[in-house]
Order: structure tokens, then C-alpha cells, then sequence
């Protein structure tokens, strides 16, 4: 009989079983172990990159309030871009940076940009469209606005009716007397629009209830790296026309205060869903999600 024969034939003690049950428990146990620290740094790596997109490249904004109706609706999801006009202090999401001079890659926004904001000593948002630009001469006399002498053309339409719900309820003090009910029996929000075309040929819809606050202002001319900026709801927009003490822009923003473009919708929900998710479906604004907010081109006025 070989070495190898009595080796093979050699009985194992109950010792040297439980010793290799034990050794393969935790050669098992080693494998399905988790690595936290590895798992914390994927987890902060992926922060790091939505965050990054966020800054530099494009990220999703939320419309909270009635300012640029009737182009933008309160529920409104819409994609901004972050590359049009450079990256500035307000460029980082959530604002950490105090305001620094200048822009990389700068660019100036053009007229009838729609653009996001921040205001001065203020960490947040708001959305508004660009009206004049360095150097113009800019008034606002009976609500229309005049640039470098020239009154911009506007033209009445016929009055848009909006839906009513939970996130456009219509309120009476801001649109008296414009809630009808319509041939289906619904409720809508009846408004009185004016088509306004800019010197560049950008055309778009103002929502005019009639004489307000808002509706003088100036003549100023606006700085150098400012630009003015105004909401389509013109007596309901705390824009470039409004102080800062009645959260106003007060007057031209610093070009570096611009943090990017509104590109599109990408949903719209109604404000009258529920934590049921079968509610859900129902607040969806079906006819607005992929509607772009670049502005319309017509021929330039004369």
C-alpha cells in the first residue's frame, strides 16, 4: 500500500471537520462581507457627478408661481440649460458661492430669452424674460415698453382661456373677473393677451390685465454686463420693474446673476393629485410636456 493509498483511507476526526466547516463558513462569510467605505465613495461619486450636470450642464426647475404666464404655468418641469451664456458664481447648484465678478466662456443672453435668475442677497430662483440689453435706453410708459426711443410693437389677441385647477386656480385678485365657465362646463381662466415683438424679431405672449403699478417705470440706461428683465404676466411679476424690497429684482441684473436658459417642458402636473398613486395620471398636463420655450422669430420691425 502507497503513501497516497494510506492518506486517502486515513479517517478525519470530528475536530478536523468542524475546523474545515469553520474555515469555509468564513472564506463564505469574507466573500458576501460588504465593503461600506467602497459602497459611501461610489454613492458620494455619483452626488458629485448629478451635481456636476447640474452646475455645469443642464438641470430641471420647477415653476412655483404665475409670473411668466401664459407662456409657463404654475407645475410646470421645465429643463434649463446651464452652457448658453457661460458658467458664473450662481452656476453651482443650491448657491454656495458669494458673488464673484465676471463669467467663463461668457456670452450674453439675447433678447426674448427666457432665463433663470438669482436675485442680490438671495439664495433662490426666479424665471423671467430678457427685455434690454447693455447699453439700451429702456422705459416702460402705459405698460409698453419703449427701447432707445422706439416703443416695442404689440398687438391685442384674442383672450386664451386656461384651464382651472389646482396649480392655475385663477385668483380674483390677480385676474378679476376672469373666471368663466366654458361650453364642456369646466371652469377657465379667460385673459387678455398682447403679441410683443422685439427689435430682434423674437415674438411672444403677454398676459395685460390693465393699468398697475408696473406699468411706468424709468427711462434708465442699463449698465454695462446688466440686462433688464421682464415676466409675461406683466402686472404680476416681481422682475427688473420691481425694488428689491418688495422681492423685486430691482432693476438690471449683473449678466453673472443669470444662471442659465429654459430650454423646455419637460412635464406639467395640474396641483390636484393626491398621495394616491392612481391620482397621479389624472394631474398630468398632457398638452404641454416637449412644448419649447425658445421664442417664436418674425421678421425684425422696422
Amino acid at each position: 500500500m502507497t503513501a497516497t493509498d494510506m492518506n486517502e483511507n486515513t479517517p478525519v476526526s470530528a475536530e478536523e471537520q468542524a475546523a474545515e466547516h469553520q474555515a469555509a463558513s468564513s472564506s463564505r462569510a469574507d466573500k458576501q462581507a460588504v465593503n461600506w467605505w467602497q459602497e459611501v465613495k461610489s454613492i458620494a461619486l455619483l452626488i458629485l457627478a448629478v451635481l456636476a450636470f447640474h452646475s455645469f450642464v443642464a438641470k430641471p426647475f420647477y415653476i412655483p408661481s404665475e409670473s411668466m404666464m401664459p407662456v409657463l404655468l404654475k407645475g410646470d418641469r421645465l429643463v434649463v440649460s446651464k452652457f448658453p451664456y457661460g458658467w458664473s458664481y450662481v452656476s453651482p447648484s443650491f448657491h454656495p458661492l458669494p458673488f464673484i465678478s465676471g463669467r467663463i466662456f461668457g456670452r450674453l443672453p439675447e433678447r426674448g430669452d427666457i432665463v433663470i435668475v438669482s436675485p442680490r442677497h438671495r439664495r433662490e430662483d426666479y424665471i423671467k424674460r430678457v427685455i434690454g440689453l447693455p447699453g439700451d435706453v429702456l422705459e416702460v410708459r402705459g405698460g409698453q415698453v419703449i427701447l432707445n426711443g422706439v416703443p416695442v410693437p404689440r398687438k391685442a389677441l384674442k383672450p386664451i382661456r386656461i384651464p382651472i385647477d389646482g396649480n392655475a386656480p385663477c385668483p380674483p385678485m390677480q385676474f378679476p373677473g376672469a373666471a368663466v365657465e366654458g361650453r364642456d362646463g369646466k371652469g377657465y381662466c379667460q385673459l387678455p393677451v398682447r403679441q410683443e415683438t422685439l427689435p430682434n424679431g423674437r415674438t411672444y405672449v403677454t398676459i395685460d390685465m390693465g393699468p398697475s403699478s408696473l406699468d411706468w417705470y424709468g427711462p434708465i440706461r442699463i449698465p454695462p454686463h446688466h440686462v433688464f428683465l421682464m415676466g409675461d404676466n406683466r402686472d404680476n411679476s416681481a422682475d427688473s420693474r420691481a425694488p428689491l424690497e418688495e422681492n423685486g429684482l430691482g432693476g438690471p441684473v449683473p449678466w453673472e446673476a443669470i444662471g442659465g436658459r429654459a430650454e423646455f417642458i419637460t412635464f406639467s402636473l395640474d396641483g390636484d393629485s393626491s398621495w394616491n398613486p392612481r391620482t397621479w395620471l389624472h394631474a398630468l398636463r398632457s398638452d404641454r410636456a416637449g412644448n419649447s420655450l425658445r421664442p417664436r422669430s418674425v421678421t425684425a420691425p422696422k
